[in-house]
């Protein structure tokens, strides 16, 4: 991987930044960048954020964040014992996270959940972990040597509260 001073992760512009070429091998997410992502963000459905390594406007890689909620009943017994009784809970939806085929293996997948979960926590909005729907055993994998915990009765999604994202940053803002 290039130095991470040559990367920069910024909001998608549709007229600046190349999405044609990119394929991560998953059709859906490839059709979602080329055709969807711009809409969601016009929309204000989705915030898509994509990778590149200046000066090339080539995108590496690219992911989505979104509100979404969460309901009480779905979380362990454990987490919620120390929050308020609602019956929905705030959250924020990591909704697709996805890397270039020709860059896979180099460590562009950590880079762009990082700068996710640091965004997360920065937010003025109320949240109160980040939720991740996994496609396939492997994300599952992904997310879970970052220290996602699965949700009880639902194995293809996880969230990690967001009292672990700001052990992970601490003070600084850099993973510790």
């Amino acid at each position: 991987m290039s130095t991470a001073a040559k990367l920069i992760i910024e909001l998608l512009d549709t007229t600046r930044h190349d999405r044609s070429a990119f394929s991560c091998g998953v059709e859906a997410l490839d059709r979602y960048l080329q055709s969807q992502a711009g809409q969601d963000a016009r929309r204000r459905v989705a915030a898509p954020y994509v990778l590149l390594e200046p000066p090339s406007s080539e995108v590496i890689g690219f992911y989505t964040l979104s509100n979404t909620s969460l309901k009480a009943a779905e979380l362990p017994a454990a987490f919620i014992k120390k929050l308020p009784r609602y019956p929905v809970l705030p959250a924020t939806l990591l909704g697709r996270l996805a890397v270039n085929v020709n860059r896979k293996g180099a460590g562009y997948g950590e880079v762009l959940l990082l700068d996710a979960l640091r965004r997360c926590l920065r937010s003025e909005t109320a949240s109160l972990a980040v939720v991740v729907d996994a496609k396939d055993d492997a994300a599952i994998s992904f997310y879970e040597r970052h220290e996602f915990l699965r949700l009880p009765d639902q194995s293809n999604r996880l969230f990690k509260p967001m009292a672990e994202i700001e052990k992970l940053f601490g003070a600084s803002g850099s993973p510790a």
